[in-house]
C-alpha cells in the first residue's frame, strides 16, 4: 500500500463526497457557489474527519485555480506573506483569485491572522480556513467578518455506512483481502462520526488479521483489536465548551442523572478538577441562589475538599455537589438583581451617595453634613427603621424580586412587613 486507506479513499469530486448535504447537496449554498465558478472567502468549522480539507481540495480542482496550502502548525507570518506575494504575482487579469487554504487556522496567532486581512479584503487570495475550534473564540473579528462561516457536522450513521461500503467496493487492497463486514455497530461507535477514524479502524483491523485468506469483520473483532474506545475530549477545544455547557444546563434543568453523566465525561476526559469545582460554585450562585443558600456552602466545601484530598477521591465530592445542585430548587433572582443593578448604574451614572449614609471621619465632613440624620437600625424595635438607602431619584427602584420558592417567599414576606408598598410592586 502506497498510502493509508483514508488517503486512498479521499474523494476528488463533489459527486464522490459523502455527508454535509446541507452545504454541498443539490441546491445547497456551497454547491451553488462552486457551480457558478466564483467563491468568496469562507471558514469551515467542524470536528475532525468530516471533510474540511477534502472539500477545499475539491473546490480548487473544480475551479481549476491556483491552490496554495499552509498549515498553521508549521507556518509563520513570513510564510503567509510569501504565499500572498506569489499569488499576487501569478494572477492574470480577469482570472479568479488563487485559493489559499489554511488548515487549523485557529492555531494562527493574532499577528498571523492580521497578515491575511489585506489580501483577503483586496481579493488577492480567496481564503478557505479549516478549524475544529469555535471561530468566535479563535479567529480575530476583522478576519471573521470578511469570511462566510460554514459549519460541518459529524457524519451520521447512513453517511458512515455509505463510506464503508464504498471503500469495500472500490479499494483494491480490501478487495484482494476479501474483506466482508457482517456487523457494523462497533465500527460506527468507535469512529464517532469521523470518516478518517472509520477508515483507519477498518485498515487496522484488516492488517491485524495477518495473512488470513479472508477477513470477516465483526463487532467482537473490532473491540478485540481496539481494546478500548479513546474518548474524544479536548480540554482547550470546542468539545470542552460543549460538555461544560451541557453539564451546567443539566444542573439548571434539575436532571441529576444527566449532570452526573456530563461530570463523568469531563473526569474521563482528563478535565482539571479545579475547573469543574469552580463551575459548581458559579452554578450554585447563579442557578440555585436564594432558593437554597446551602447549595453555595456545599459547592464551596466540594471545591475545598478537592483541593485537600486530590484525585481520584475528589471526584466523589464533585459528584455529591453535582447531584445536590441538580436536585435543589432553582432561583436566579440574585443573578438577575445584580445584572439589573449594573444596567441601572450604566444608565444613571455616578449618583452621589446621600449625605446621611456617608462616613464622617473628619470635623470638616461633619460640618458639611456627612452622616447627619442616619438612623442606626439596632437602636429601633425589630432592628429596623425606614430610611432612604438608594441615591436621590432612584429611591423607588426595584432590583431584587423574589421568585416562587419557599425560601424567597419567606424573604418576600419579611420585606413587605418592613417596607410595605415598596416591596408589593
Amino acid at each position: 500500500m502506497a498510502a493509508p486507506l483514508a488517503e486512498r479513499m479521499r474523494p476528488t469530486t463533489l459527486d464522490e463526497y459523502i455527508g454535509q448535504k446541507h452545504l454541498v447537496g443539490p441546491g445547497a449554498v456551497l454547491r451553488k457557489m462552486i457551480d457558478s465558478g466564483r467563491i468568496s472567502s469562507f471558514i469551515l468549522w467542524g470536528p475532525p474527519g468530516v471533510g474540511k480539507t477534502t472539500l477545499a481540495q475539491i473546490i480548487a480542482h473544480k475551479l481549476e485555480t491556483p491552490f496554495y496550502t499552509l498549515s498553521a502548525v508549521t507556518s509563520g507570518v513570513k510564510d503567509v506573506r510569501e504565499v500572498i506575494e506569489r499569488a499576487r504575482n501569478g494572477r492574470f487579469f480577469g482570472s479568479a483569485s488563487p485559493i489559499l487554504f489554511i488548515d487549523e487556522i485557529h492555531r494562527f496567532s493574532k499577528s498571523q491572522q492580521d497578515s491575511l486581512l489585506g489580501a483577503v479584503e483586496q481579493g488577492t487570495v480567496t481564503l478557505i480556513g479549516a478549524t475544529t475550534e469555535n471561530p468566535s473564540f479563535e479567529v480575530i473579528r476583522p478576519l471573521l467578518s470578511r469570511c462566510q462561516l460554514y459549519v460541518l457536522k459529524s457524519l451520521g450513521r447512513d453517511d458512515l455506512l455509505e463510506l464503508l461500503h464504498h471503500a469495500l467496493e472500490k479499494d483494491e487492497w480490501l478487495r484482494q483481502r476479501q474483506v466482508t463486514v457482517t456487523e457494523t455497530d462497533a465500527l460506527l461507535r468507535y469512529s464517532g462520526g469521523d470518516a478518517r477514524k472509520l477508515l483507519n479502524i477498518l485498515e487496522l483491523v484488516v492488517e491485524a488479521s495477518g495473512d488470513d485468506e479472508k477477513v470477516e469483520i465483526t463487532d467482537a473483532l473490532v473491540e478485540e483489536r481496539l481494546q478500548q474506545n479513546p474518548l474524544a475530549y479536548d480540554k482547550g477545544g470546542e468539545l470542552h465548551y460543549d460538555i461544560v455547557s451541557a453539564f451546567i444546563k443539566s444542573i439548571r434543568g434539575s436532571d441529576p442523572d444527566a449532570a452526573v453523566y456530563w461530570l463523568a465525561r469531563m473526569i474521563e476526559g482528563g478535565e482539571d478538577p479545579a475547573f469543574i469545582a469552580r463551575r459548581l460554585v458559579i452554578s450554585a450562585s447563579e442557578d440555585i441562589g436564594l432558593a437554597n443558600p446551602n447549595a453555595l456552602l456545599l459547592a464551596n466545601a466540594a471545591f475545598d475538599t478537592v483541593m485537600k484530598i486530590g484525585w481520584p477521591e475528589g471526584r466523589i465530592a464533585l459528584a455529591e455537589a453535582t447531584v445536590y445542585l441538580a436536585a435543589s430548587p432553582k432561583s436566579n433572582s440574585a443573578y438577575s438583581a445584580v445584572n439589573e443593578a449594573l444596567r441601572l448604574v450604566k444608565r444613571t451614572g455616578n449618583q452621589p451617595v446621600p449625605l446621611h449614609l456617608r462616613n464622617a471621619p473628619t470635623q470638616l465632613m461633619e460640618e458639611l453634613g456627612y452622616g447627619q440624620g442616619y438612623k442606626y437600625a439596632h437602636d429601633y424595635r425589630g432592628n429596623f427603621v425606614e430610611q432612604q438607602f438608594l441615591p436621590d431619584g432612584l429611591q423607588d427602584e426595584r432590583l431584587w424580586r423574589a421568585q416562587e420558592n419557599p425560601s424567597e417567599q419567606k424573604m418576600q414576606e419579611r420585606m413587605v412587613s418592613l417596607w410595605k408598598e415598596r416591596f408589593r410592586k
